[in-house]
């Protein structure tokens, strides 16, 4: 489990882990939206496996987006008196806002090895 975490952060083929599947290999916490080869350089394998594919790509966006904020939540719980403190929403807005084009990379990098094809 935690080699295809360090895979999917490296940005590796889900299939043959040595080609990559967006254009740039480390930007990871960069400003723009991240690109997407249509199949990898090594194996040929198709990452969009159907038109639509990567819809479901936004429910898990979502989710890490809402693990993020109960994470910035709790992270920043103790320095307020109140446990819903109104201060907080801006810091998890900001912190939302932030890691926005990691969370698009990622979701569509954890969606790739969720259908990825074990049997080979």
């Amino acid at each position: 489990m935690f080699k295809s975490i360090k895979q999917m952060l490296n940005n590796e083929c889900p299939h043959c882990h040595k080609g990559r599947v967006f254009e740039k290999s480390n930007n990871l916490f960069s400003i723009q939206f991240p690109k997407m080869q249509v199949s990898c350089d090594h194996c040929h394998s198709k990452y969009q496996k159907e038109p639509g594919f990567f819809i479901g790509a936004m429910y898990v966006s979502y989710g890490l987006t809402v693990a993020e904020a109960l994470c910035t939540y709790f992270l920043t719980r103790p320095f307020f008196e109140k446990a819903l403190d109104l201060r907080v929403i801006p810091i998890i807005a900001l912190v939302i806002v932030l890691l926005t084009f990691f969370n698009i990379r990622m979701s569509k990098m954890i969606w790739i090895y969720m259908f990825k094809n074990y049997s080979r």
